[in-house]
């Protein structure tokens, strides 16, 4: 295996380049499947049978407190990766952690969301409105929730086998899942939840 020193670790290979390469063409594909819930969504936001409407459901401040958190554990994967660069690998997997405590924190409020839906009679059976709400909603806490357990096998990784070309290219990889999902989720709250406050 030749190493490029010139290059970023997890760049440093053919490999490791060719791996970053097809993530992007993997995120390509849950761009199409997040497009398709959003626009199924956009369809059926306004059919709500006798169920609740958005304006009804929706509570802004647990959804301003998931977005807080998801932003700031994008910023924590950020100085992950760049902690991993300057081969900071104590400092790396402090912000790796951090990001996927941020992310159980997300999923925790989530969660008490999916409760209080139930609870106003917002299940997947009451409408076309609540099924899409909830699928969508549910789709990406279900990437958020990979993406934990993903997360805690590249820390068990480095811890054994320290910061190396392989590892690096998994941890960069993961960083680009994560912004991606911190991406999407900027999209749910503009689109799904602002708009249906207003």
């Amino acid at each position: 295996m030749k190493i490029d020193h010139s290059l970023p670790l997890e760049y440093s290979t053919e490999q490791n380049r060719m791996n970053i390469l097809g993530f992007w063409i993997f995120l390509g594909a849950e761009i199409m499947l997040f497009a398709t819930l959003f626009t199924t969504y956009f369809v059926y936001e306004n059919r709500v049978g006798n169920g609740p409407s958005g304006g009804e459901i929706f509570e802004i401040t647990p959804v301003l407190f998931e977005t807080i958190i998801l932003l700031t554990s994008s910023f924590t994967i950020g100085l992950a990766v760049h902690a991993m660069r300057i081969n900071r690998t104590k400092a790396m997997l402090a912000f790796l952690g951090i990001t996927l405590l941020l992310g159980l924190g997300f999923l925790g409020i989530e969660i008490y969301e999916f409760v209080h839906y139930y609870h106003v009679g917002a299940t997947l059976q009451t409408s076309a409105f609540t099924a899409i709400l909830l699928t969508t909603l549910g789709t990406h806490g279900a990437h958020v929730t990979f993406g934990l357990f993903w997360g805690i096998f590249i820390i068990m990784q480095i811890k054994k086998r320290g910061l190396t070309p392989e590892t690096a290219n998994k941890s960069f990889i993961f960083s680009l899942y994560w912004h991606f999902l911190d991406v999407i989720w900027i999209f749910i709250f503009s689109f799904i939840y602002l708009k249906g406050l207003m």
